[in-house]
């Protein structure tokens, strides 16, 4: 039975994964719980799975939460505020450690479990994003695994099993499109939150799905993907599936595709990110071609979709500058979902702001180069969007 810890637990991401535990009590078991503010969900879900420690990320919630499970039947360890969500992801004998935090805020709760031992299951992108170059030395100095669960990576390394040292040649990520995939460029200038938010196949939290109309998730998917496996952004691709069927695909070097398809379940990545290199079979809806269907694919249009071309400059020039772009995005998404900017604006300030970081630019940066880029770029967001 492995042991597991699951950093925001009651998202979307970290809802899924309780799922996958609670129908595979066999496999897997709860030792850490980290959620957010959501004191209702976490007390039901700590009285379900009796993990050994909580944390709440809202510290004025403590209080609240203690007196939630205060008639529990076992005492578990009740932590808050970010170092509380960093001591649950480096307690005890989870073997894995479940990154489901929205953000930038994944990345020092990420480290911690690495430095602990713990293998991660990586739902948080923006923490690879942002922190590749620390993350990765660390992922090598503590002998750790790093696995991608996602579905666009999952689906990737899902894929690569099997292809030797050196076979890979190009990767192609898909694309749903997002929510306004059929809507021509000229009406992007009306559209409201509640337009962006409706994605037509995946439910997501609000975060990824603004990413997905803005098609910024697939441009942090490419410099992710250039991080987990070593592939040059040249060698990167992205196309329009409006189906969300094939998952991603990868390219040898004999020219043969292999892609990786399924119903869109976010359940399948997570689960083969805990359970790798095994294949745990599930009572899942079986896949069948024929009810997929049509299965249709077109180049994404990045004059329509410019975060796509701002994301591959910022992977390429590297350093600090994904930590910006990233940081810019999460700013931007926030003042959106606050209505205090317009959809198009998003992409204008992020393009804004890494402009203006070239001027300090960093090619090697360290945890607090990092840092700093972040909590800056979120800083010249607001004050670009006065």
């Amino acid at each position: 039975m492995k042991a597991i810890t699951l950093l925001g637990s009651t998202g979307s991401i970290g809802t899924q994964t309780l799922d996958i535990v609670e129908h595979h009590p066999d496999k897997f078991r709860i030792v850490g719980l980290a959620a957010g503010s959501n004191v209702g969900m976490l007390a039901q879900q700590v009285r379900q799975f009796r993990p050994e420690i909580i944390a709440i990320g809202n510290e004025a919630k403590l209080a609240e939460l203690k007196d939630a499970l205060s008639n529990l039947d076992y005492t578990p360890i009740i932590v808050a505020g970010a170092q509380g969500t960093i001591e649950v992801a480096s307690y005890g004998d989870a073997e894995s450690v479940v990154t489901g935090i929205v953000g930038c805020a994944g990345l020092l709760p990420t480290i911690a479990a690495i430095k602990a031992g713990k293998d991660i299951a990586l739902a948080n992108k923006e923490t690879l994003i942002a922190g590749g170059p620390v993350v990765l030395p660390l992922v090598e100095e503590y002998g750790v695994k790093l696995l991608p669960a996602d579905s666009e990576h999952s689906a990737i390394f899902q894929c690569l099993q099997g292809v030797p040292a050196g076979g890979l040649r190009r990767i192609i990520l898909t694309a749903s499109g997002g929510a306004f995939r059929d809507l021509p460029a000229e009406k992007l200038a009306s559209v409201t939150i509640a337009d962006a938010l409706k994605h037509p196949n995946w439910s997501m939290g609000q975060k990824i799905t603004i990413d997905s109309a803005t098609l910024m998730n697939k441009g942090l998917e490419v410099i992710e993907a250039h991080y987990l496996f070593g592939v040059d952004y040249d060698n990167i691709d992205i196309v329009v599936h409006p189906q969300s069927i094939i998952h991603s695909l990868i390219e040898v070097q004999d020219t043969s595709v292999l892609a990786q398809l399924g119903w869109p379940d976010m359940r399948l990545p997570l689960l083969y990110a805990l359970s790798w290199p095994d294949r745990i079979q599930t009572d899942w809806k079986k896949f069948d071609l024929v009810t997929a269907g049509d299965l249709t694919f077109r180049a994404p249009d990045r004059e329509k979709y410019p975060c796509i071309n701002l994301a591959y400059a910022a992977g390429r020039a590297g350093g600090s500058m994904p930590a910006v772009l990233n940081g810019a995005n999460e700013q931007a998404v926030a003042l959106f979902l606050d209505e205090k900017i317009h959809f198009l604006d998003i992409p204008k300030l992020i393009e804004k702001v890494c402009d203006k970081h070239r001027n300090d630019f960093t090619a090697t940066p360290s945890l607090d180069d990092i840092l700093a880029a972040d909590l800056w770029a979120r800083q010249m967001v607001l004050e670009f969007s006065q």
